[in-house]
């Protein structure tokens, strides 16, 4: 598959990271794989060249750290090979806002927030003048959830979705496609950690089954791939619903119920 674009994948040194690693690497796609843990990626790294006689770079990026983060964007914003950007690094961080340092929440932040953003933004302009490219931004059910109890990593999550679709909308006019994926509960090493032991946790899907998933939505060209979803209307009533409220509240004036009585 010479013609194939290289992938990025952040995170890639293992769950969700390494399982998209593995898949496009057998679809014949080169990689760069991006992580902190660089003895982990050349392992990876090593395998892959190995069973499927691809390319394989590994670039060692703590992508809270803004030096680091700015060698990534440069790769993408020069590296022409690179067709396809997996935004997968992210982080949990387990319980409520009264038990969460200042520090915690601004290294959550800027890891599945703004690194995340700055990256997508640092590649869309060259996919854009190319016509052609996409970018696979990996969010969260918990973003669609606040009853989880998780509001700092589920607000995160809810911007990436929110990200992704103004993204789509903007980009792909111009051939550019943008994929949000929402894993509900998948086993991998974020929980751990996160300090949350996953044996409390039920119904965890198999990180290589939520690839798998995913990448049927995106070889569909999903906006939005939500893998443990079986009823596909119920996606489809919460955005009719969604734009239901958007076409009810470009008013002049303020709804009835918010007037004060005569």
């Amino acid at each position: 598959m010479a013609d194939a674009p290289t992938v990025l994948v952040t995170g890639a040194s293992a769950g969700i990271g390494a399982a998209y690693a593995e898949r496009f690497a057998q679809r014949g796609h080169d990689l760069v794989l991006v992580a902190r843990d660089k003895a982990r990626l050349e392992t990876l790294a090593a395998r892959l060249r190995t069973e499927s006689k691809v390319a394989v770079d590994v670039v060692r990026a703590d992508l809270t750290n803004v030096s680091e983060l700015a060698v990534v964007e440069a790769r993408l914003r020069n590296d022409t090979r690179i067709g396809i950007l997996v935004n997968n690094a992210g982080a949990a961080q387990s319980g409520r806002i009264l038990e969460q340092s200042a520090d915690g929440i601004e290294r959550l932040i800027a890891l599945n927030a703004t690194s995340l953003t700055r990256l997508a933004a640092a590649v869309a302009p060259r996919f854009a003048r190319s016509g052609n490219g996409a970018i696979v931004n990996i969010g969260s059910v918990v973003g669609l959830a606040p009853e989880f109890g998780m509001s700092i990593y589920g607000a995160t999550k809810a911007y990436v979705l929110f990200l992704s679709q103004g993204l789509s909308l903007e980009l792909s006019p111009k051939g550019v496609y943008v994929q949000a994926v929402l894993p509900a509960g998948t086993r991998t090493e974020i929980w751990e950690r996160a300090g949350i032991d996953v044996s409390t946790m039920s119904d965890l899907m198999d990180v290589g089954e939520l690839v798998d998933a995913a990448l049927v939505g995106f070889d569909r060209r999903e906006p939005v791939t939500i893998p443990t979803l079986y009823d596909a209307g119920g996606w489809g009533a919460l955005e009719a619903a969604r734009q239901g409220v958007l076409s009810g509240i470009q008013k002049a004036h303020a709804a009835e119920r918010y007037r004060s009585a005569a």
